[in-house]
């Protein structure tokens, strides 16, 4: 008796257990595969997201590259005192911005200061501003694309800001800059119930549903990172991010994680996505509640109990039969309460998510596998100017085709249909209702259900009209920059000549009238060596035409082989009266000047001449035992170095970039070409040319060429 008690007993207890272990694994699994079509509609969130964000960027991306080639632009950097230019790139500037959207739009120039930008009437204007230790400057300035988000240092407002180099013949001479404002998007974030968190590189977050959770960090900030947000004033005057009040647990197999945290207060766990946008440098966190899952925990532990009670109930039934009626009814009542409560959650969801659909700036369009337009959001219907009622529903073609394009938008939607799109998209002509055409960019992909199965196919649309016409306006100002570029090449060629002419002129007018002298005093042995200067003089200027015409027409040069001694002696002969004119005094350091260098004599004696000439006028204002010009020359393997030193005021750190470009001068009657040409002449010879500063004051003028073999 004792052993069957015994038995049975353990029966009961091995029953037991066995129907805990199911109950328990039925309501495992169901949280699970709650878990599972959570992260799919939170991949679809996270998607959506994105596409807004990179939409959001795409939309204003061209606008610093269409501004940085505009002339008036360009010309302000090289002139900013001018007001009347300033006004007009202002109001260029202010127009993109009423056109685009943008927050402001505004120029800088290579020290860090604005001088135009689209709120310049505003008290918070960013004109006058300095913005170079913002690194969307420092990147643009390198010639390369600057993408920053932070608080503006003047408006204390925050905003994404993109930045391009303003280059002139291949120099940056400056940087516009676009901010984009990210607080509507955050607005809308805080309209959800679930919240929504973007944080930068350095794991703060800068965007975010839950104002909480602003400016705080997902772990403590390095010491490194710390000092480079505050010298870039990332955010303002902040120097401390504390740690996001978040306890994270992995989900297994889904890519997500569960989050525990306080929100306005109140403890909430929330299952989370996040979503690298590396383009960006960012990294998007989206959320949904947990409830759902503890819900269908609950709901299936229930059941299963159910189950398990009902399979208990049924061997108890003849012994417990109006017990089992009573507690049937109430299981059963509780399972449509559960069932009510589940259907109430699920209609919240689809809600929601058609709002954040509809939220869109991007528009959005569905259609089964025949083609026929199954949905459509906001945004498409503003796009093509029908409501969703007349087009839902239909086959193509469909009404906003546009009538010069119907075939070959017919070809592209079979293609669509037949799974054939490419992942880059393509460009689509429509015709709005009101008549107006709009030029889109359509980006299709398959349309999946939550079970897998393919349904149709779903089409991001977006409108491209403005920079189709920015794209149009920067190709007409092109053409007229290439148009100035040809005169400017004209005007130069003949300013080139007006300018390397100018020295044997000098040269002939002083021999003719030393010769003039001569011969009145009778001294006819010194006449004729005069004589014998001017017909050289004559001969030079022949030969500078001719060299002239060697820039036009290289393979006319004349080269040989000579020795920079030879050039260098003839070009001090040739300024020795000048020299003595100022009280100037040449000093000639030849240590190599014999090794042979192959070139063209009067081009190499024009460089010398020019250099000398620039050293002498550097050393006007000098006392005249300090005006020395220093003309050394050496060999460094297979380099032979030539430079013209003087002790003047030198040349300003800020001067050194522009000191060779063409038109560049600091005389007030110069035409800024000398220098220009002469690295030309030593370029064409397969040397190079350089300016330093000069131990105890002054400049040095160095230029290289190769030894010949």
């Amino acid at each position: 008796m004792l052993a069957w008690f015994n038995a049975r007993h353990w029966r009961r207890l091995l029953t037991l257990a066995g129907a805990l272990v199911l109950i328990v694994a039925s309501g495992n699994w169901a949280a699970q595969h709650e878990l599972q079509s959570k992260t799919v509609a939170l991949r679809q969130a996270a998607a959506a997201h994105v596409l807004g964000l990179r939409g959001l960027v795409e939309k204003h991306d061209f606008l610093p590259y269409a501004a940085a080639r505009h002339p008036d632009v360009q010309a302000l950097l090289s002139t900013p005192h001018d007001a009347a230019l300033q006004r007009r790139v202002n109001a260029y500037f202010a127009d993109l911005q009423r056109t685009t959207g943008a927050a402001a739009l505004f120029l800088i120039d290579r020290a860090g200061l604005t001088l135009a930008a689209s709120n310049w009437q505003l008290p918070s204007s960013f004109v006058g501003e300095s913005y170079r230790q913002r690194p969307y400057f420092e990147n643009a300035l390198q010639g390369q694309r600057g993408l920053f988000y932070g608080l503006g240092l003047t408006t204390g407002q925050s905003g994404l800001f993109i930045a391009e180099a303003v280059r002139v013949h291949g120099v940056i001479l400056g940087v516009v800059a676009v901010k984009i404002s990210l607080e509507p998007l955050q607005a809308a974030w805080m309209r959800g119930s679930d919240p929504v968190v973007l944080r930068d590189g350095h794991g703060i977050v800068f965007l975010s549903a839950v104002p909480e959770w602003l400016f705080h960090s997902i772990q403590p900030v390095s010491a490194a990172d710390l000092r480079w947000i505050g010298s870039h004033r990332q955010y303002g005057s902040r120097e401390r991010f504390a740690v996001l009040p978040w306890r994270r647990e992995p989900a297994a197999d889904t890519g997500g994680f569960v989050l525990h945290t306080t929100v306005q207060g109140q403890r909430r766990e929330l299952f989370a996505l996040d979503t690298p946008l590396p383009e960006l440098g960012w990294t998007l966190t989206v959320t949904t509640d947990m409830k759902e899952v503890v819900q269908a925990r609950q709901a299936a532990l229930m059941l299963s109990a159910l189950a398990v009670a009902l399979l208990l109930l049924g061997i108890l039934y003849w012994r417990l039969r109006e017990k089992r009626f009573v507690e049937q009814r109430a299981a059963r009542l509780e399972l449509e309460r559960r069932v009510e409560e589940r259907t109430r959650d699920l209609e919240e969801a689809h809600s929601f998510r058609k709002a954040m659909e509809d939220s869109l700036l991007v528009g959005m369009r569905a259609r089964d596998a025949a083609g026929t337009i199954i949905y459509v959001n906001p945004a498409l219907c503003a796009m093509v100017g029908y409501e969703a009622e007349e087009l839902l529903g239909r086959r193509p073609p469909y009404p906003y085709w546009h009538p010069d394009d119907l075939e070959k938008q017919a070809r592209e939607s079979d293609e669509v249909l037949q799974g054939r799109a490419t992942p880059q998209g393509f460009e689509s002509r429509i015709r709005h209702k009101d008549g107006r055409d709009v030029i889109t960019m359509v980006y299709t992909a398959p349309l999946v259900d939550a079970q897998g199965v393919h349904r149709g196919w779903m089409s991001s649309v977006v409108d491209i009209t403005a920079q189709k016409q920015a794209e149009a306006r920067q190709r007409d100002q092109e053409l007229r920059l290439a148009r100035s570029a040809r005169l400017a090449s004209v005007g130069e060629m003949a300013s080139t000549l007006a300018h390397e002419l100018n020295q044997p002129l000098m040269a002939l007018s002083n021999f003719a009238i030393a010769a003039r002298a001569l011969a009145a005093q009778g001294a006819t042995d010194m006449l004729a060596g005069t004589l014998d200067e001017i017909v050289e003089q004559s001969r030079r200027a022949s030969e500078i035409v001719k060299r002239v015409r060697v820039f036009i027409n290289p393979q006319r040069a004349h080269y040989e082989s000579l020795r920079m001694e030879n050039v260098i002696s003839h070009a001090a002969l040739l300024l020795k009266p000048e020299l003595q004119r100022h009280g100037v005094q040449l000093q000639l350091l030849l240590d190599d000047a014999a090794a042979p260098v192959r070139g063209d004599t009067v081009l190499l004696e024009q460089v010398l001449v020019n250099l000398i000439h620039n050293a002498l006028h550097a050393m006007q204002g000098q006392p005249a035992p300090c005006r020395t010009i220093t003309l050394a020359c050496q060999r460094v393997e297979q380099l032979v170095s030539i430079s013209v030193a003087d002790s003047g005021p030198g040349i300003p750190p800020e001067q050194r970039e522009q000191i060779f470009a063409p038109f560049f001068t600091t005389k007030p009657d110069g035409l800024g070409l000398g220098l220009n040409i002469c690295r030309t002449i030593i370029e064409a010879h397969g040397g190079a040319m350089t300016v330093d500063d000069r131990a105890g004051g002054g400049a040095v003028f160095t230029f290289t060429l190769p030894v010949e073999p």
